[in-house]
């Protein structure tokens, strides 16, 4: 009975989608694409922009290239710098008040997938001010449009700049949850490599771990289109081909433009296709231990995959075939054996490792009720899973 509803309820989801006014965020790339941004903000009679970033970011001098343009043109700028992993609703208001006390016209959420999420939650503040961030909780909560938003990625993996998804976290609770709607997508994204150039290796590996997680999530799931299929495979196929050769070599520029486009393209396919248990499972782990969204997707894919066992048995196979994994004469369950063995073998040639460290066990009962409450029914995953099945999958991926 579960099931079925579940399962009526995504179907009633899809047909649904196909009536949305889908954008996708117009793209400046390349290398110092970045400094083309002021230019566009100029051309749109923008003269003051709120800079969503954290304190990493600050100390690296990334941002200074795009101060210096943005002072040559006269543009104004006020700096949030304190966004956290796992953004809270504290950082949210803060530079929300930012943002209003400044009078600031535009957003820009310059970093990895926290001061996107940040920035956007500031974002679905601004265009819904009567509604908190709990109000906004779960899908079609915003509707209405945001100011213009510019997306400048400084790592390879969340695809925020082309989702429709901001993720934040309650920090009394330890509740994670996405507000997800169409009018957060960004309506600029900056895809200049030379941002990843100097990405620690560990980062590298888990933010591309990260995009792999979406485009795998969304392939295997129950509400594919034409397009998001095409996405997820060109995204699986760049990252199998040149995430190692980003992670070996951080100066490797057509390794790291290409791990960027494969960001960008798992999150146009997860955006339309959604996610699932792998993400329902890390979003209670960064809620309640601070886990790096990525270190933990890439942690609990291989386990989540195998769980899926027949039910993903096709998909896989037609991604392993994609990247070359088995022989022509493997059945569909071995070649998707082997393709959840690349992803557990890629993991370990960047040192990640199989389990997750820290799980208390009392934690577990409410952070599966947090999971399910996530996935079901909105994830169209391609086997649901009830309250025992989702304790069974915490034991295997804690240490």
């Amino acid at each position: 009975m579960y099931t079925a509803y579940c399962r009526t309820f995504q179907k009633s989801m899809r047909l649904g989608m196909k009536f949305l006014n889908w954008r996708t965020p117009e793209l400046l790339e390349g290398e110092n694409s970045l400094l083309k941004l002021p230019e566009l903000m100029q051309e749109l009679q923008l003269e003051r922009a709120l800079i969503v970033t954290d304190e990493g970011i600050q100390k690296t001098g990334l941002l200074q290239p795009l101060l210096a343009q943005l002072e040559a043109l006269q543009i104004s700028y006020v700096i949030y710098d304190k966004t956290v992993p796992n953004p809270t609703f504290t950082n949210v208001e803060e530079a929300l008040s930012l943002y209003q006390s400044q009078k600031c016209q535009a957003i820009i959420a310059f970093g990895g997938g926290s001061p996107m999420d940040c920035a956007k939650a500031v974002a679905a503040r601004i265009a819904r001010p009567e509604k908190s961030i709990t109000d906004m909780k779960g899908l079609f909560k915003v509707r209405k449009e945001m100011p213009p938003f510019f997306a400048v990625p400084t790592t390879a993996g969340t695809g925020s700049e082309g989702t429709i998804a901001a993720v934040v976290s309650n920090s009394e609770t330890h509740e994670k949850f996405a507000i997800m709607d169409p009018s957060l997508v960004p309506h600029y994204a900056v895809l200049d490599p030379l941002l990843t150039v100097n990405l620690p290796k560990h980062i590298t590996s888990t933010t591309g771990m990260d995009a792999l997680t979406h485009a795998v999530e969304a392939y295997i799931g129950l509400s594919n289109t034409k397009e998001t299929r095409k996405y997820s495979r060109e995204a699986v196929i760049i990252i199998f081909k040149y995430l190692y050769r980003a992670y070996e070599d951080g100066t490797d520029m057509e390794a790291r433009a290409q791990m960027q486009r494969a960001s960008y393209l798992a999150g146009l396919a997860f955006t339309r296709a959604y996610v699932g248990y792998v993400h329902a499972i890390a979003h209670t782990l960064g809620g309640f231990y601070q886990i790096p969204h990525g270190y933990a997707n890439a942690v609990i894919l291989p386990h989540v995959l195998r769980y899926y066992g027949d039910s993903v048995a096709k998909p896989l196979a037609e991604l392993a075939n994609l990247v070359g994994i088995g022989k022509i004469s493997d059945s569909d369950e071995r070649k998707a054996q082997l393709f959840i063995e690349a992803i557990e073998q890629l993991n370990a040639k960047m040192a990640i490792p199989n389990k997750i460290q820290g799980i208390d066990n009392h934690d577990v009962p409410l952070m599966v009720e947090r999971a399910l409450q996530e996935a079901n029914p909105l994830y169209p995953v391609p086997k649901i899973v009830n309250k025992d099945e989702m304790f069974y999958l915490y034991q295997l991926i804690k240490q």
